[in-house]
């Protein structure tokens, strides 16, 4: 058996073993000291081997964009659970003060007490505030709010509404990501020892903490959370936020 023999029959062998990609090849039916056989073996095995690149160049492609595909409906899926998370914390809010029942008129306390909450003596103060409010409670205004209570508390620095306005404009912050902002306006909550806005205040720092990465911090508000409001639902909350 002469060498063109020996080397036809290797390519017919590797054709043979090679896994079809398109049409079967045609038989070889002359092994012998042909030239045109061994040509033929040989291009049929370069254009298998070129479909198989091809195919495989093909499938790389598919699964590069695939993944790219997938991390796009990841991060669409976070950034759409967020929004909603931020939603659900201001309706919750709004339903509790919607079927909260109003506190009495009672005399202007000072400043240190103002974390009572109880109504100014100061009428036009009242209105102001009562107004801020409604922006979010009735007519779902969140950007007409932001700016009510802003000019509220610029207007009444020392307003026994203080805490409370501040924790609003921390929530429409919130809502809208707007964590620097958020973050400044729930700290001034935290500041009132005695406000029952307090402990949701702190639980938003450590939420605020842990969104910008910053995980020490986050952990050290909600345990705090726990550990000051022991049994509440806002301690529940932080203890869920630990465990994550």
């Amino acid at each position: 058996m002469n060498s063109n023999t020996l080397r036809a029959l290797s390519l017919a062998l590797l054709v043979s073993a090679a896994a079809p990609v398109a049409a079967a090849p045609a038989p070889v039916t002359e092994l012998g000291g042909s030239g045109s056989s061994v040509e033929r073996l040989e291009r049929m095995l370069e254009a298998r081997n070129q479909m198989q690149i091809d195919m495989q160049r093909q499938l790389d492609q598919m699964a590069s964009e695939l993944d790219e595909l997938r991390g796009t409906v990841e991060r669409n899926n976070y950034e759409l659970n967020q929004m909603l998370e931020r939603q659900r914390d201001l309706y919750r809010e709004i339903d509790s003060l919607r079927n909260a029942k109003p506190a009495p008129a009672v005399e202007a306390k000072p400043q240190e007490n103002a974390s009572t909450e109880k109504y100014s003596a100061n009428q036009s103060e009242n209105a102001e505030y009562d107004a801020a409010v409604n922006l979010i409670l009735k007519e779902k205004n969140y950007a007409g709010a932001t700016e009510a209570f802003n000019a509220f508390l610029a207007k009444y620095p020392e307003s026994i509404y203080k805490p409370n306005a501040h924790y609003w404009l921390g929530q429409l912050y919130f809502s809208k990501s707007q964590l620097d902002d958020a973050k400044k306006n729930f700290t001034a909550v935290s500041q009132f020892a005695k406000s029952s806005k307090r402990a949701d205040a702190l639980l938003k720092l450590g939420m605020i903490a842990d969104r910008q990465k910053d995980a020490a911090t986050a952990k050290t508000l909600f345990e705090k959370v726990v550990k000051e409001y022991p049994g509440t639902t806002t301690a529940k909350q932080a203890e869920k936020q630990l465990s994550q």
